[in-house]
């Protein structure tokens, strides 16, 4: 708002919401006039909650909606601020605006028998899990690379937390936002391997789904980044790195 030419003075009369509905409005009709563009402002309106009788209009139709069994209250993909709570759109951010949800399909690469030995007194199925963009190409699959130095992290997964998945604590921290984890916001990570250097796991005999090999296998990569993803796979004669999804 700086930016804008706004003092300080009244940038503080913006905590205030209504407050930008009383300030911009003028400016925007301001700026369209001068485009030579006409319009019938007389027509115009508020489409909040500030105007009563259109905020009574909308709920009217959504009961309605809602009463024929139209529409349903349910969830939704969206950007989600875990301190506050709840989706967190365009203009409730200091930064990033623009930035959308991107669906990622997840592919569950199980370890085999006999697992790393940092891994062997797991009893239920551990899986390294990466997303990917392409998953019609999943049957490619040649190998999983893994950065030896990255730490990774071994966590429970699922609604009963019958199964192991193997990724970075941010991506831990990510999933369990999004149905993966038995108490939303919440990972549960397998004792003593909260953290773990990738190096301990490098070698594992993977089972890769709708691959065309039997087994796959867990290979060193120093260009692997812990911030923009957390496995590689090999598809057919190029590399395809998959982020999770944030």
């Amino acid at each position: 708002m700086q930016s804008l030419g706004l003092k300080d003075e009244e940038i503080k009369k913006f905590a205030n919401t209504d407050h930008w509905l009383d300030y911009f409005p003028p400016y925007c009709i301001s700026d369209l006039k001068k485009m030579g563009l006409k319009v019938d402002w007389r027509r115009s309106f508020i489409t909040t909650d500030v105007n009563p009788y259109y905020d009574s209009f909308v709920r009217w139709q959504f009961q309605k909606l809602r009463a024929a069994k139209k529409i349903d209250f349910g969830k939704r993909y969206t950007i989600y601020s875990p301190k506050d709570g709840q989706p967190c759109m365009d203009h409730d951010r200091s930064s990033g605006e623009g930035v959308g949800p991107q669906e990622y399909t997840l592919i569950q690469l199980k370890i085999v028998d006999p697992k790393p030995a940092a891994l062997a007194h797991i009893t239920k199925p551990v899986y390294l899990v990466a997303a990917t963009l392409r998953p019609e190409t999943m049957y490619g699959q040649t190998n999983c690379y893994l950065h030896p130095d990255i730490q990774y992290s071994a966590f429970y997964a699922g609604e009963k937390e019958d199964m192991v998945f193997i990724a970075t604590a941010r991506a831990a921290r990510n999933m369990s936002y999004q149905g993966l984890a038995a108490e939303n916001g919440v990972v549960n990570y397998v004792k003593g391997l909260e953290k773990f250097s990738g190096s301990k796991i490098l070698g594992a005999a993977l089972s890769a789904p709708l691959a065309t090999y039997p087994k796959v296998y867990a290979l060193p990569m120093l260009t692997i980044k812990d911030d923009k993803g957390l496995l590689r796979n090999i598809l057919f004669t190029f590399v395809s790195k998959f982020n999770i999804i944030f």
